[in-house]
């Protein structure tokens, strides 16, 4: 392996490491919502300000309304975040990482 094949490596791995930092992130959120914790504190604020930017479009898609109060964004946000990291190993020649 040279230097430039050593680096994209790298940057792909640490692209793959703020992936799973953002999953995290998703069901800290989700977790949190079913607690009702207040509005006003700086974590949750900091959660509403990385998360909402994703989440908002896919509960266009499945309003919470239409599904009796339940909100599916967190989990289409990590099927989605899965979807792109499988396709991206994938494109590259590799097998996509099996959860099981």
């Amino acid at each position: 392996m040279n230097f430039v094949q050593g680096f994209g490596f790298s940057l792909l791995q640490l692209l793959f490491g703020v992936m799973d930092l953002y999953t995290w992130v998703l069901i800290i959120r989700a977790l949190l919502s079913w607690v009702s914790p207040d509005p006003r504190n700086p974590v949750v604020q900091l959660l509403v300000r990385l998360t909402e930017p994703v989440q908002r479009p896919l509960r266009k898609l499945a309003p919470p309304e239409k599904l009796g109060g339940l909100d599916l964004s967190p989990m289409l946000a990590i099927l989605l975040i899965q979807f792109v990291k499988n396709g991206i190993v994938y494109s590259l020649g590799g097998q996509p990482r099996m959860p099981f």
